[in-house]
C-alpha cells in the first residue's frame, strides 16, 4: 500500500500537474515582467536583467519544468530556480508584511502578492527531489544571487517599495542573509542526494 507521502509525491510528479505548473509559472513570469515595466522604464538598460527578480526566478523554474517534461535536467537552471524562488518568494512576503505594518493596509493586490510569492517558495522546495544540480552549479548560482544583491543595494536597483525606502539599509542586510540561507538550502538539498562515502 502506498504511503501518504508517496501518494502526495505521485500527484506532484505526475506529468499533468507538471504541465499545469508550467503554464502557471509561464503566466506568472510574463505578468511579472509586465508588472516591472514602469521600473524598467526608469532604469538604465545595463541593469535591466537584475531588476525583475521574481519573474526571472519563476522563469528559471519554468525552464526547469520543461526539462523534467522532456526527461532532462538543466542543472544550473535548477540551482538558480531553487535559490532564487525561495529567496524572492520569501522576500516579497516580508516586504508586503512590512508595508502592512507601515501603512496599515496592503489591499487585495498586496495579499495576492503575499500568496503568490509564498507559493513560489513552496513549489521550489516541494520539487527538490527532481533537482540534479551539483556543487559547481550551486557556486555559480550563489555568485549570481549575491551579485544581484550588490546591484540592488549598492547600485540602487532593488524593487521599489515606496513606503519602505527609509529602511533600505536594514532590508539590504536582511536580503544578504536571506541569500546565504537559500544558498545553504541548495547545499543541503544537494548533500542529501549525494551518496555518503566512508
Amino acid at each position: 500500500m502506498m504511503s501518504f507521502a508517496n501518494r502526495i509525491w505521485f500527484i506532484l510528479s505526475h506529468k499533468s500537474l507538471l504541465w499545469l505548473l508550467l503554464y502557471v509559472n509561464l503566466f506568472g513570469t510574463v505578468y511579472g515582467y509586465y508588472w516591472y515595466k514602469w521600473q524598467l522604464v526608469i532604469t538604465e538598460p545595463k541593469f535591466w536583467i537584475f531588476v525583475p527578480d521574481s519573474p526571472t526566478a519563476s522563469l528559471f523554474f519554468t525552464l526547469a519544468i520543461i526539462g523534467w517534461l522532456i526527461g532532462r535536467n538543466f542543472k544550473l537552471i535548477e540551482a538558480l530556480a531553487l535559490i532564487t524562488l525561495v529567496k524572492y518568494g520569501l522576500w516579497a512576503v516580508v516586504m508586503n508584511l512590512l508595508t502592512l505594518v507601515e501603512t496599515g493596509s496592503i489591499g487585495w493586490i498586496g495579499w495576492m502578492l503575499v500568496g503568490s510569492h509564498f507559493a513560489m517558495a513552496v513549489q521550489a522546495v516541494l520539487y527538490s527531489k527532481l533537482y540534479k544540480f551539483t556543487g559547481i552549479h550551486i557556486v555559480i548560482a550563489a555568485i549570481w544571487t549575491l551579485h544581484n544583491d550588490v546591484i540592488d543595494y549598492v547600485f540602487g536597483q532593488m524593487p521599489i517599495y515606496s513606503n519602505l525606502m527609509q529602511h533600505m539599509d536594514q532590508i539590504g542586510y536582511f536580503t544578504f542573509w536571506l541569500s546565504i540561507a537559500c544558498i545553504a538550502l541548495a547545499y543541503i538539498v544537494w548533500k542529501k542526494r549525494v551518496p555518503k562515502t566512508i
